[in-house]
């Protein structure tokens, strides 16, 4: 009996163990790699009918896109109790068993779960792959790594980072800032992966929930190529901490996706990387004035290609703005 019990345990332990697995991210056979991000679904159980449409639109897009990562971008939830909206919103995914992240927004914590709970809540469920750093400010500051169809080694890279809240400065009113030692910690781990790919930058993307003060330049410049609605100012926070530059100078980010405003789902050339936002994906329990209702970006990575095409997959199925970065960014001039 005694010999029985240790058997069932190591059996059980091996079982936990295979539990605690994570996929591993991989370009498939044709080379590519698919990204589908919702962002400010805004779910709230207390008003179960009008967020019906968030879930729709997260169950249509994956039924139809079939993606290889889901990412969601920020408020996620919107109302008590926060543990079964976060529950709800991500059912689709789990039931389809698709790998996915979850950075955080100025409003997921409002309802009655911190961020810290929150984030292990969503690192309990099966498929989460954004397992929160210790060490840096945040709860969603992770990495994650897409493998070439043959080989071990990291072929993109995806940067995944907590852009807070509120300022908690008085004298600085509005949205929080990515923190100096969140860009130290990309920095650092951007120039591990140049010098194991023998000094070339490896193609990356970046997410987080509140838009860059770069956003609103390139908004409004005349020099940059936006495709898409810009119907509300970028809501960026006052202080710029330097991230964009941070990711110009490092040269491996292609493009930075976000939500918060709801009203925009433009991407933009902004010296030589793509600003872009999601689609809203919630229901009507926040504002959304965007023509033909909520939807979800769809992002598309080509292996050993510094090159991505994106679009705009529509609840009801219906497809806008095909973008391609090569297409999308200008040339710089040499003088």
């Amino acid at each position: 009996m005694k010999m029985k019990g240790i058997f069932i345990l190591l059996l059980t332990c091996f079982a936990l163990q295979l539990t605690a697995q994570q996929p591993t991210l991989r370009f498939n056979k044709q080379g590519s790699f698919k990204i589908v991000q919702f962002t400010d679904l805004h779910y709230s159980v207390e008003k179960e009918t009008v967020s019906a449409a968030a879930l729709e639109c997260i169950n249509k897009v994956l039924d139809i896109e079939k993606p290889d990562l889901v990412v969601f971008t920020g408020d996620l939830v919107y109302s008590k109790p926060a543990k079964e909206g976060l529950t709800r919103v991500l059912k689709p995914v789990v039931d389809r068993k698709l790998p996915f992240a979850v950075v955080w927004g100025n409003h997921d914590d409002e309802q009655d779960l911190s961020r810290a709970v929150l984030q292990s809540v969503v690192e309990q469920t099966p498929g989460c792959l954004g397992k929160k750093t210790d060490g840096i400010p945040g709860e969603s500051n992770f990495i994650l790594t897409i493998q070439p169809n043959s080989g071990n080694q990291a072929s993109a890279v995806l940067y995944f980072m907590d852009s807070h809240a509120y300022s908690s400065l008085p004298q600085v009113k509005g949205y929080d800032w990515i923190k100096p030692a969140q860009i130290q910690w990309y920095i650092d781990a951007s120039k591990r992966f140049t010098a194991a790919n023998e000094g070339k930058p490896l193609p990356a993307l970046a997410f987080f929930h509140i838009p860059l003060p770069e956003y609103n330049q390139a908004a409004s410049s005349e020099n940059s190529h936006l495709v898409g609605y810009r119907f509300e100012k970028p809501c960026a926070p006052e202080l710029n901490t330097g991230l964009f530059t941070a990711m110009l100078t490092a040269g491996d980010v292609m493009g930075v996706f976000v939500g918060h405003d709801h009203d925009n789902d433009f991407v933009a050339d902004w010296k030589g990387i793509a600003l872009g936002y999601g689609r809203f994906s919630g229901g009507n329990t926040e504002y959304n004035n965007l023509p033909e209702g909520n939807g979800a970006r769809v992002i598309v990575l080509k292996e050993n290609t510094r090159d991505f095409t994106s679009w705009i997959r529509l609840r009801s199925g219906e497809i806008m703005q095909n973008i391609q970065l090569s297409k999308l960014i200008k040339p710089v001039k040499k003088d």
